[in-house]
């Protein structure tokens, strides 16, 4: 199996989801440069955190056009899983493989913390190693995470179960409070209607190791790589 970390001129989370692919689960991976049109063979791609092209135009604006991403796109139309996390899920967005959009904070403010997110699904690729509605805690590290769609993009996410994280309190409740970004239906991740693609605004690839925090996003890869591998 080889994972495909993208990197873009200003990505500086490639190197995180490096290490929680390679050191922590022992998996090959490369990483994909943004002006090379091919996923060379990845069964994996990861588009990382950052700052793509510096985020001018808007955050994913200007990466959704570089050659690696019509590799990407043609990767996930063949079913290849994607996993999309913050400035990823913005490009995944704008490139057309995830509805929607990721506007400013409702804060108008870059936001730094730790989150709690409830596990929606566990009946899919990337969440098959959680528990049913289980909290987990994960970083976030973004100014644009603000998650908007029109009323019937909402409502078909909704009602195809395809929303994976929400944000909620420590009671699990998805509570104004708990929502670091004004995300509609507080909403902090979602998949594509075949469910290889995941785009997320909390960074799973930071939460490896209880050492540092949380090792909550750890069973996110394990599921993922478990079923590709199987």
């Amino acid at each position: 199996m080889k994972v495909g970390v993208v990197r873009f001129p200003g990505s500086n989370c490639d190197g995180d989801a490096w290490h929680a692919v390679v050191d922590h689960l022992g998996v090959d991976a490369v990483y994909l440069w943004h002006k090379t049109a091919s996923t060379e063979g990845c069964d994996v791609v990861i588009l990382p955190g950052g700052f793509s092209y510096g985020d001018y135009l808007r955050p994913g604006a200007i990466a959704r056009f570089s050659p690696v991403m019509s590799a990407v796109v043609a990767h996930a139309r063949r079913g290849g899983p994607v996993l999309a996390i913050c400035n990823g899920f913005q490009i995944a967005c704008e490139a057309g493989l995830l509805p929607g959009a990721l506007l400013r904070n409702a804060s108008l403010r870059f936001v730094c913390d730790t989150v709690r997110l409830a596990v929606q699904r566990t009946d899919t690729m990337f969440t098959a190693r959680y528990a049913p509605g289980q909290i987990l805690r994960i970083p976030v590290a973004h100014g644009d995470g603000r998650y908007t769609a029109d009323a019937d993009t909402l409502t078909q996410l909704e009602a195809e179960g395809r929303v994976m994280f929400r944000y909620v309190d420590a009671n699990g409740e998805p509570t104004s409070q708990a929502n670091p970004n004004g995300a509609l239906n507080n909403i902090a991740g979602i998949v594509n209607a075949e469910g290889n693609v995941l785009g997320m605004m909390p960074h799973p690839e930071r939460a490896m190791d209880v050492r540092l925090g949380s090792a909550d996003g750890v069973a996110l890869f394990e599921s993922l790589l478990a079923k590709v591998a199987a």
